[in-house]
């Protein structure tokens, strides 16, 4: 009979790289061949071609418990019932950010409301991030539209005012290209938590807890750092070489896992075509983006360090005015159906998530 390996038998991950350790419907992540899946369908066939909420009823599938309404009305239901949880934000701490009181939010949401968790949660979080944002700097929170879309309305009650369509647009593109992505660092952490059989809303906060992580989920505000600092396109290729002479990182270039382009970048650079032309920025990001291409080709021939999703989430959210202090918190409202989703497969398999370790202290003495 074979004996089950011991922890001091096990060879040692970094970081879990390369160790499977679930099956999923939801998203596969190729970064070999530069490939983003859905459900069976790549990313450039969603984003930019649909809504948010179907987007999100495509990942779902027959997988996610729905109260059997229309997703976008239910998450309209949700936004609604969302302003039951702002006492809660508003009694925050002075000086809590956005990202913090939208945590608060979830955890405050209303029970037994005839919608499902995941579709509370996740309906729930552009009111959230709004009205956050909005009591950071001072202002009142805007109640919802129940006759808008997500991304219709959160741009509506972070301003006040009735968004350009093309704002519209680019930021449903934005949320459907961030709606999943694998097992990283946050999915892994709401399922972790999930396998215990705590709540759905336990397993968002969690994996909110992980996005905040500069290593995660904090890289595009610093990309307009970047090009703040660069100034014009004329100092495009001067600025990129100094700070590659200064072993400075480029921001929003190279990828952990995509070898090749990453497909995100592209799905959101397409969006950029659909904005007004006359954004001094876009011209800039353009002219940064091609000084960095030629410069990483010429600095690391031997390594493929292409334009990420942090470049171009950057210049479009930036372009339809999102300020960058709330990026985290938006990738987080665009993620969290994704958590939700994953939440579900894991509790369906009914197994406790358990890694093992392998002991590299000091020796038993005496």
């Amino acid at each position: 009979m074979t004996q089950p390996l011991k922890p001091a038998d096990l060879v040692p991950s970094t970081g879990l790289e390369g160790i499977v350790v679930a099956d999923t419907v939801l998203s596969d992540v190729d970064g070999q061949n530069g490939e983003l899946v859905l459900r069976g369908r790549r990313i450039e066939d969603l984003a930019g071609r649909m809504p948010f909420e179907a987007a999100v009823q495509h990942l779902w599938g027959d997988l996610v418990p729905t109260s059997g309404t229309d997703l976008r009305n239910a998450f309209a239901q949700a936004r609604r019932m969302a302003m039951a949880a702002l006492p809660a934000m508003e009694k925050a701490p002075a000086g809590i950010g956005a990202y913090d009181r939208m945590r608060l939010g979830i955890g405050a949401l209303p029970e037994d409301t005839g919608l499902t968790d995941a579709e509370l949660i996740s309906g729930a979080c552009p009111v959230l991030l709004a009205a956050a944002a909005r009591l950071e700097t001072g202002y009142v929170p805007i109640g919802p539209d129940a006759g808008l879309s997500s991304a219709e309305d959160l741009l509506r009650m972070l301003t006040g005012a009735p968004p350009a369509a093309y704002a519209v647009n680019a930021l449903d593109r934005y949320l459907v290209t961030i709606l999943d992505h694998g097992l990283n660092a946050s999915t892994f952490t709401a399922r972790v938590i999930a396998s215990t059989r705590a709540g759905m809303r336990d397993a968002v906060i969690g994996a909110m807890g992980a996005l905040r992580g500069p290593l995660h989920g904090g890289a595009p505000g610093p990309v307009l750092d970047m090009l703040d600092a660069v100034g014009t396109p004329e100092n495009a290729e001067s600025c990129v070489m100094a700070e590659l002479e200064r072993g400075e990182r480029l921001m929003g270039f190279g990828h952990r896992v995509y070898r090749t382009r990453d497909p995100r970048a592209d799905v959101l650079k397409a969006g950029l075509g659909e904005l007004p032309k006359d954004n001094p920025r876009l011209a800039l990001a353009e002219a940064v983006e091609k000084a960095a291409r030629s410069a990483l080709a010429r600095a690391k021939p031997d390594r493929k360090l292409d334009t990420n999703v942090e470049f171009y989430t950057a210049v479009l959210l930036d372009a339809v005015g999102i300020d960058r202090s709330l990026f985290t918190p938006l990738f987080a409202a665009g993620r969290t159906p994704g958590w939700c989703a994953h939440v579900v497969e894991q509790q369906k398999t009914g197994k406790l998530i358990r890694p093992a370790s392998r002991y590299v202290g000091p020796a038993v003495s005496g």
